[in-house]
């Protein structure tokens, strides 16, 4: 993002903050490059609710009182695949109690293939 934009959520992002590196960085998902060292560390999984800011109130008490913290958080997952984003705090917090439901060890390596060959997608940006 250029210097001096405020921070914000991706999806409360305008499009005309995004730098050309910054562009290229998100659609070819290297910005998340970063988050695999919290992989390595225990911090987080490969598959698993996507982290949310503190100041994203309606997320957290959805996510509370779905159970969805009660997980460890991933980089990908079924709402990912899916493009729920956290513009949509509900139905992104029933996306990630349904993945939580029906997590197994198929589920974990196709959210993983899936987000690897192009179905991933990360938060939207305001034009």
């Amino acid at each position: 993002m250029h210097l001096n934009t405020k921070s914000v959520a991706t999806h409360l992002a305008n499009s005309s903050s995004i730098t050309n590196y910054g562009a290229f960085l998100r659609k070819s998902k290297l910005d998340e490059l970063p988050q695999l060292f919290n992989v390595l560390f225990g911090d987080m999984s490969l598959v698993g609710p996507r982290p949310n800011l503190f100041n994203q109130q309606e997320l957290l008490k959805e996510r509370g009182i779905r159970g969805v913290y009660n997980v460890r958080p991933g980089i990908t997952g079924l709402a990912q695949i899916n493009k729920v984003d956290m513009s949509t705090p509900q139905y992104l917090a029933k996306i990630d109690e349904k993945m939580i439901k029906e997590y197994d060890l198929k589920s974990y390596f196709k959210y993983i293939f899936l987000t690897i060959f192009g179905k991933g997608f990360g938060d939207r940006i305001r034009n």
